[in-house]
């Protein structure tokens, strides 16, 4: 069995035989660290672990350096999911939910009725990239799967599952034409490999190991299955970035706000729960340029 990267990792992998191929995603540790920072109710934590889910499957498609935000919008009982996941793959979530209106057995119709999916690059350089589509499918999976039928670019399926404890996914993608020319031939063989991956069960996902899985799905296949790549929780606040937030206020009312909430500022991340305060004398000292490596009497 092939060497893994701890628990979170992706994996992909190739057919020897036909113009495709996939990759694998499996989250614990990352998963529950973001489940640690807030009570979700089940179906939102089962939605967030679809989506950090899918956005480690993009961020080994999508090839770039910088940060891939996925982010799940409407005026629904959960009126946000976000997802950052980074080129160097530290990823970090979370939602916005109003509990008492979801139904334990909530779909993500119930929960998320006419949203949007935005699904975001922000390469270290070049042109931001934004690509919208409506929240219109059945799950989570199938509104990926029409993004990237939106968007005309290859064919691309998800399967995406998550039950509180542990988050996985498939994605499965057409290569261009190589070791089959024949345009009929081609989409026969796509054809074939989506539907016996659609096979592929909740529980036979979240429960069996990539290369069990591999050989349920496709054991008369040549199939290549590559070394996984591990992923982590890691949320990117600091102090540093908290006090620039306040200088953008710039100093009179950064003054302002301290006096207002009683001597100090608290700066929330809504990502990890960590806080920063800044009371008068660490905002004089911003705002002498100082910075904020050594703090007056706050710590965060």
């Amino acid at each position: 069995m092939t060497d893994l990267p701890d628990t979170d990792y992706t994996q992909r992998f190739i057919f020897d035989d036909s113009d495709a191929r996939g990759e694998l995603v499996a989250l614990e540790r990352s998963y529950a660290e973001v489940l640690a920072k807030h009570p979700y109710p089940e179906p939102v934590a089962q939605m967030l672990g679809e989506l950090m889910a899918a956005a480690a499957l993009l961020v080994g498609t999508l090839k770039f350096d910088g940060l891939l935000i996925l982010q799940a919008r409407s005026e629904g009982p959960v009126p946000l999911l976000m997802i950052e996941c980074s080129s160097e793959r530290q990823i970090r979530g979370l939602a916005r939910y109003h509990a008492e209106q979801i139904a334990p057995d909530a779909t993500l119709a119930d929960m998320m009725p006419n949203g949007v999916l935005a699904l975001t690059v922000d390469p270290t350089q070049g042109q931001r990239y934004q690509g919208i589509v409506d929240l219109d499918g059945a799950t989570l999976a199938d509104c990926f799967t029409n993004y990237f039928v939106m968007s005309q670019q290859t064919n691309t399926r998800f399967w995406l599952y998550a039950d509180g404890r542990r988050a996985r996914g498939l994605l499965l993608q057409q290569l261009p034409a190589d070791r089959i020319r024949d345009p009929e031939d081609r989409d026969a063989s796509w054809q074939h490999v989506t539907a016996l991956a659609s096979t592929l069960s909740a529980d036979e996902l979240l429960g069996l190991d990539n290369e069990t899985i591999l050989h349920r799905l496709y054991h008369e296949e040549q199939v290549r299955l590559f070394e996984g790549q591990p992923l982590r929780f890691e949320c990117s606040c600091s102090r540093e970035r908290s006090a620039n937030a306040l200088v953008s206020l710039g100093l009179e009312d950064a003054q302002q706000l301290v006096i207002e909430h009683g001597g100090a500022i608290e700066v929330d991340c809504q990502f990890c729960n960590e806080r920063y305060l800044f009371d008068a004398a660490d905002i004089t000292q911003l705002f002498a340029g100082a910075g904020v490596d050594t703090p007056s009497d706050t710590r965060h």
